[in-house]
């Protein structure tokens, strides 16, 4: 892989960013450097870890990455979890339904590349 910006899960988690900005926007400021720091930065791994893996020289490298921005994914989905239990946020409905799409697109891109040996 040489471009990650061709990717369609590099292009859907960079937009997921956007969203998950959106959303922690309106959280108390006492957790600014607690959760919502902590959802912003899982947020941000995902797309730079597809970029990181590109980056590298074999299918291998990129799919070790690949697997790291899943682990982000469900780290986000539990902090997006918590956050509504705490009331931040009233409706993840559609929020989690992106991040299963991304995690879908990921995971296909594993097995295509799996695949290729």
């Amino acid at each position: 892989m040489s471009n990650h910006k061709n990717l369609d899960a590099w292009k859907l988690s960079i937009n997921f960013v956007t969203e998950i900005y959106k959303i922690t926007h309106s959280f108390p400021k006492e957790e600014l450097y607690g959760l919502t720091n902590q959802i912003r930065r899982c947020a941000v791994s995902i797309p730079s870890n597809i970029a990181e893996g590109s980056a590298r020289q074999s299918d291998k490298e990129l799919v070790q990455f690949l697997y790291i921005s899943l682990g982000s994914l469900s780290e986000l989905e539990t902090q997006l979890i918590i956050a509504q239990n705490l009331n931040y946020v009233l409706d993840l409905v559609e929020p989690l339904e992106r991040l299963n799409n991304i995690k879908r697109t990921i995971l296909g891109l594993v097995k295509y590349l799996k695949s290729k040996k």
